[in-house]
């Protein structure tokens, strides 16, 4: 396509990790078992919580949803980065690129929102255990997730329509796996200020503002520790809040890294190693911290294996 005596992209070449030739087979390996086990550890975890009466609780609700999310977050980004290794011309065609934007927006937010609803809900748990059941009614749960997936919706394809107005020309290498929004921004041939306004703007929104959201629930929860007088209660209050806190720190911790440490030489391979640290690592890591941490989870997954095997 020409116009303007420019010529317009049709297709991008997806530059990828940094990976030398020798060493291709062994991280396709990896990156290929690291995705096998994210998709059958969430798989696993919406599963278990489906079949196990006593999991059909709004922790375990939003828990079934981050699963499901994780799974697709990562199914967003992996399989192209395994089919581009073992491609000689790692291309993507620029509506795949859309697409592949789209949905990483909605699955990237959905598990930011998620965790701000994990603590809150610890946090009535917690502060207000005698009215725990009637603020966290199955009604209110549903709707609350059913609002998320909508707010999440709604903001990626705010940003995919902003990005597919603008005009791309000589430039098609994206210096990354994936196409990521700030890295499609730097190839533009066309004025990006209002895309950039609007990441400055709803970026505080659907990062920071979950992120001290997380941190205030946390803050209340640890003044109501301080109020508990046995040790047994103190040690019931870590166990149930220690799960969501680690995944909270792995997901949040990688993305303080990448976009607040300050750029050196090296940010290109900074940026794709920290990405790939929460699309890749964080959702494979979550099954584990959640079922290997959690007591109910444990009980779940022993009750159906034993009811495998009586049918068997």
């Amino acid at each position: 396509m020409t116009g303007n005596n420019q010529t317009l992209i049709l297709e991008f070449l997806l530059l990828g990790l940094p990976i030398p030739s020798e060493y291709h087979l062994l991280f396709y390996a990896l990156f290929l078992a690291m995705y096998l086990t994210t998709i059958l550890g969430n798989l696993l975890i919406i599963l278990l919580v489906q079949l196990a009466s006593h999991l059909h609780t709004p922790m375990y609700l939003f828990l079934s949803n981050l699963s499901f999310s994780d799974l697709c977050f990562s199914s967003v980004t992996i399989p192209r980065l395994l089919q581009n290794m073992q491609s000689q011309v790692p291309s993507i065609s620029y509506a795949d690129c859309l697409t592949q934007l789209y949905f990483f927006l909605v699955f990237g937010d959905m598990e930011s929102f998620l965790l701000v609803v994990m603590a809150y809900d610890r946090y009535v748990a917690i502060c207000f255990p005698l009215h725990y059941t009637s603020i966290m009614s199955t009604k209110f749960c549903a709707s609350l997730v059913l609002l998320l997936w909508m707010l999440t919706i709604s903001h990626a394809l705010l940003h995919t329509l902003l990005t597919a107005r603008l005009s791309f020309c000589e430039k098609n290498v994206i210096l990354h796996f994936f196409c990521d929004l700030p890295a499609l921004l730097k190839l533009s041939c066309s004025d990006t200020y209002v895309n950039e306004l609007m990441i400055f703007i709803l970026g505080g929104i659907i990062s920071i503002i979950p992120f001290l959201l997380i941190v205030i629930s946390y803050v209340r929860i640890f003044f109501s520790i301080l109020k508990v007088p046995s040790t047994q209660g103190i040690c019931k209050v870590f166990s149930t809040c220690g799960s969501h806190l680690s995944v909270v720190s792995l997901f949040y911790g990688t993305i303080i890294g990448l976009y607040l440490c300050p750029a050196g030489n090296n940010s290109t391979i900074k940026e794709m190693v920290m990405a790939m640290m929460y699309t890749v690592v964080t959702p494979m890591l979550n099954p584990f911290i959640y079922s290997l941490r959690n007591r109910d989870m444990k009980r779940a997954l022993i009750r159906v294996i034993c009811s495998m095997k009586i049918t068997l």
